[in-house]
């Protein structure tokens, strides 16, 4: 039987399994994320949730390892996760009162054969004032996290509407996998 194996270290990743009642491992290896600016920003980051996922599948070549990368987008800038607080404050009032694309990139390695996707949410945020983006950033949650929050926890205040999948905005789009899992096993 193959096992699953998550080539991630996001506790948010590590979640969502859970959610689904899978039964997986954790093994992960940092890189060095570069993303290939000649690809359009979906492939981009399949190809970075490719390389997390390449080298993990190296040391598990006869099981499924599964590597992920999250992204937030405003018109055509990208926000990752933001070095400091100031970096945070900026990006939580470039997002207020507009409409991002939360794009979310799964590869799947089995026995050699690559698999990628993407999943893209829309999500609106709410006016804020400076006290809600001092007040949310004060809370300490937004370290680690694409656009400087996070949805699935006191961040989901910050948002007035979600347009497709939650779990892409968290980090990994489930579905993609149980899709592929029921076709491949």
């Amino acid at each position: 039987m193959k096992r699953l194996v998550l080539a991630s270290s996001s506790p948010r990743r590590k979640e969502l399994l859970e959610l689904h009642k899978f039964d997986f491992i954790i093994d992960f290896q940092e890189i060095e994320e570069v993303l290939d600016e000649s690809l359009a920003l979906p492939l981009r980051l399949e190809k970075l949730a490719y390389q997390k996922a390449a080298p993990i599948a190296l040391k598990y070549p006869s099981d499924i390892v599964i590597g992920a990368d999250t992204m937030v987008c405003l018109e055509n800038q990208m926000l990752g996760k933001a070095a400091d607080r100031q970096a945070a404050y900026e990006m939580l009032k470039l997002l207020s009162d507009q409409t991002q694309t939360v794009y979310s990139a799964v590869a799947i390695i089995d026995n050699g054969k690559v698999s990628t996707y993407h999943d893209g949410t829309k999500v609106t945020f709410k006016k804020l004032s400076d006290e809600e983006i001092n007040a949310y950033l004060d809370l300490n949650e937004w370290p680690g996290k694409a656009g400087a929050y996070a949805i699935q926890g006191e961040g989901k205040a910050l948002v007035a509407k979600v347009e497709g999948n939650l779990e892409t905005v968290i980090g990994m789009p489930v579905w993609i996998i149980e899709e592929y899992l029921n076709n491949h096993r």
